[in-house]
């Protein structure tokens, strides 16, 4: 009689602890502070280049270089944006590098939806698309940053993948090379993740891990999350942009470079 009660006793606690973690996962929400920091790349030009001109260009290329990104963040959905600033030199936004910055960007990440807001010469775009699914290789290196314990985890993903709202005029140079080609074309993305706060978001286009991801390694560039703040509270309401013309991943990057192609043009017209 006594080992029943206390079967029944043992399967309630159960019963509570299971329902009362299920209630804390689905109103687990949280911000997260980024800072992006790129290698500038000068190639066969800078080196020509001396150290007072580099550091010179260095400083122009500040905003573009160095970024702020902020991620809110339910159980299934996030938000991620830059935290734009005025240049405290010059006082304005790199107006020209912000035609190829990321917009503010929607993710669903139990429905696998995007929904991202571009922006090129005055004409709003509303890109929506399916969220890459990563093929995440987990590994067993640890590394303390801040607070939070985390885990390495490394993808092959492909460079379009990671870039198609970001352009330049090499990609004009280089458009023999097929759409298969480019998407054939990949990267290396090293990830570190804590399971401390076990929701699989990331910064950008990173997610699908077993914990928030704290730190990314793509290329030259290195994203870290300086500060995280957490709330178990009521779900937080992700607003997801709403205005622009609808168009895909695939299309905009094609539209993009058209008009590119066609400034280029014009521009040898004129000259000509």
């Amino acid at each position: 009689m006594k080992s029943a009660s206390f079967k029944i006793l043992v399967f309630t606690l159960i019963l509570f602890l299971i329902s009362n973690s299920s209630v804390t996962a689905q109103n687990f929400n949280g911000k997260a502070i980024y800072v992006s920091k790129s290698k500038m790349e000068l190639g066969n030009w800078g080196a020509r280049l001396s150290e007072a001109q580099k550091k010179q260009v260095a400083a122009r290329l500040k905003n573009r270089l160095e970024k702020k990104y902020i991620l809110t963040f339910n159980k299934q959905e996030a938000s991620f944006k830059e935290d734009t600033k005025i240049d405290a030199i010059s006082g304005a936004t790199d107006s020209w590098g912000a035609y190829f910055s990321r917009g503010k960007q929607y993710k669903n990440i139990k429905t696998t939806q995007l929904i991202q807001s571009q922006e090129f010469y005055g004409k709003r775009f509303l890109v929506k698309d399916n969220l890459y699914k990563i093929d995440w290789v987990l590994g067993t290196e640890t590394k303390q940053i801040g607070a939070y314990t985390c885990y390495k985890a490394k993808a092959f993903i492909p460079n379009i993948e990671l870039n198609w709202y970001n352009f330049s005029w090499s990609d004009l140079r280089n458009e023999e090379n097929t759409d298969s080609d480019k998407k054939e074309n990949m990267v290396v993305v090293e990830a570190w993740y804590t399971s401390q706060i076990p929701l699989a978001h990331g910064p950008g286009e990173f997610w699908g891990l077993p914990g928030l991801i704290l730190e990314v390694n793509v290329n030259n560039t290195t994203l870290l999350c300086t500060e995280v703040t957490i709330s178990k509270g009521e779900a937080v309401q992700i607003e997801a942009p709403d205005r622009g013309t609808e168009i895909t991943k695939e299309k905009y990057s094609k539209t993009i470079r058209k008009k590119m192609a066609e400034m280029r043009n014009n521009r040898m017209r004129r000259r000509g």
